[in-house]
């Protein structure tokens, strides 16, 4: 099937690749087809891409989960994930996962573009990107409890890590919808642009990001990404090690 077909394509420029969302007929609604494609984006990446786009065309970045798939009796399905031994469900949902936690990789910098409503898978798949440009009309939902499920595509430890426990817990149980600017408020905006000017705002955080030293850019992200999890004497003992590398790097004498 075409790229288009399937719902999902990558393409590539040079340093940035770019993850566009291309059912815009259904406000970008996601399928395990999709999220089989996008998992296999993570191997068909070029060694040389630094930063990954991801986008919806149209009107919205994704709508979420496509329920007339979901709801129907084929794969994919509710009612097929249902009939499946608890521990081969488990793994199905591990194989819908990998199209989210691969954004994560240490190598590249992934940065939403997030236009329109972004609900539920598709709030999901913002909050696996590292960096998220809002437009002034977006919307923003963890909807999964509306149908009785939870959030499952690697969304909650993000989202907990962005904005706390309390708001976290207050945002996926209620399900409820929340604007561009209580976004930014509360910390999941890295910026918020007017909806024209989305596309320039990301290609400018593009070059910002592409202008720093490759290397120096993936230890400064694996310094910020374990931080949390690491006392003060660990993140400093990591801040010395990695610039240890990085003089010996610049100076010919790294491995």
């Amino acid at each position: 099937m075409t790229a288009d077909a399937i719902g999902v394509r990558l393409e590539s420029d040079g340093p940035v690749a770019t993850v566009t969302l291309c059912r815009p007929d259904v406000l970008n609604a996601q399928t395990p087809a999709m999220w089989r494609a996008m998992s296999a984006f993570s191997h068909e990446l070029p060694g040389d891409v630094r930063v990954v786009v991801v986008r919806g065309e149209g009107r919205a970045f994704s709508a979420g989960l496509d329920l007339s798939v979901a709801g129907a009796s084929g794969p994919g399905s509710f009612a097929e994930l249902a009939t499946l031994p608890e521990q081969e469900c488990a793994d199905r949902i591990a194989e819908f996962q990998a199209a989210f936690t691969w954004l994560h990789r240490p190598d590249i910098i992934s940065v939403a573009a997030v236009q329109g409503h972004a609900i539920g898978a598709g709030f999901q798949l913002a909050l696996a990107c590292d960096l998220r440009v809002l437009a002034q009309d977006a919307k923003l939902s963890m909807a999964e409890v509306t149908l009785g499920l939870v959030p499952d595509l690697a969304g909650t430890k993000r989202l907990v890590e962005l904005v706390g426990y309390s708001r976290a817990l207050e945002i996926c149980a209620t399900g409820r919808r929340m604007d561009a600017a209580e976004a930014d408020r509360i910390g999941l905006a890295t910026l918020v642009v007017p909806p024209a000017e989305l596309d320039d705002a990301v290609r400018d955080l593009t070059i910002g990001l592409l202008a720093g030293n490759r290397d120096a850019v993936i230890e400064i992200k694996a310094l910020l990404a374990g931080a949390t999890g690491r006392s003060h004497a660990e993140q400093q003992r990591a801040e010395r090690e990695a610039q240890t590398r990085r003089l010996r790097d610049l100076a010919g004498r790294g491995e």
